[in-house]
């Protein structure tokens, strides 16, 4: 568990667990539980009850999954799925897509984080990274597949003291309860990049280039005016 995973799924529960607060029985699913450095269970409203799933057993996992792409879960069984830093080891990760909206409730969310750079690091592979489309690339996979899921919210997150910048996303399995939800991470967050909210084209902050990119032509300009100082 890298530091912008941790802070980023800190800034969902703060901002989208409050619409849940005041009822009972609030089903939280995690995929990809297994606490290696920390887990997101630790941000979880203690109140919410915590399903972890994970493909081996370890500490945090309370499920193992015996096919990666089924959840073995009723339909409509969660209020809240969320997914940070597994995606990527997913080699069909839009078929857990899909079945992580048919656990879900109507009304309920799917958070996702994943790396949209950083590392090779195979767990047991290492498959993909996530962009500022990305959100919208599942949103038309669900529609194609029958579905009215919504994209509430993304952005791209900043590095915290490492390599990593993460993709970040807010689903809503149906789009007609997506007023439910008026507030945004996005209204609290000023250090990203790309965001984008529900029914809108425009971007917060918006970067062509990576962080690292950035970060690099800003070290090339101090090191020219350098030289050209001396």
């Amino acid at each position: 568990m890298h530091l912008t995973a941790m802070a980023n799924s800190k800034n969902f529960f703060d901002v989208y667990s409050h619409k849940f607060i005041n009822q009972s029985n609030v089903t939280v699913v995690e995929i990809g539980s297994q606490d290696v450095n920390g887990s997101l269970r630790e941000n979880c409203p203690h109140q919410f009850k915590y399903v972890g799933v994970d493909f081996v057993a370890g500490k945090g996992v309370d499920v193992i999954l015996e096919d990666p792409y089924v959840l073995p879960f009723e339909s409509n069984f969660a209020d809240i799925v969320i997914s940070s830093s597994c995606f990527e080891h997913s080699e069909l990760f839009w078929l857990l897509f899909l079945e992580i909206m048919r656990v879900l409730k109507d009304d309920g969310l799917f958070y996702l984080n994943v790396p949209s750079n950083g590392e090779f690091h195979r767990w047991p592979v290492d498959c993909w990274r996530f962009y500022p489309d990305s959100g919208d690339a599942l949103v038309s996979w669900g529609k194609r597949n029958g579905l009215d899921v919504a994209l509430l919210e993304s952005y791209t997150s900043l590095q915290i003291g490492d390599q990593w910048n993460d993709f970040v996303a807010v689903f809503i399995k149906d789009s007609k309860h997506a007023d439910k939800y008026p507030n945004k991470i996005l209204d609290v967050k000023a250090d990203l990049y790309n965001g984008r909210r529900f029914g809108s084209e425009e971007f917060t902050n918006y970067s062509k280039d990576p962080e690292d990119k950035r970060k690099l032509l800003t070290i090339g300009q101090i090191v020219s005016n350098q030289i050209k100082i001396r």
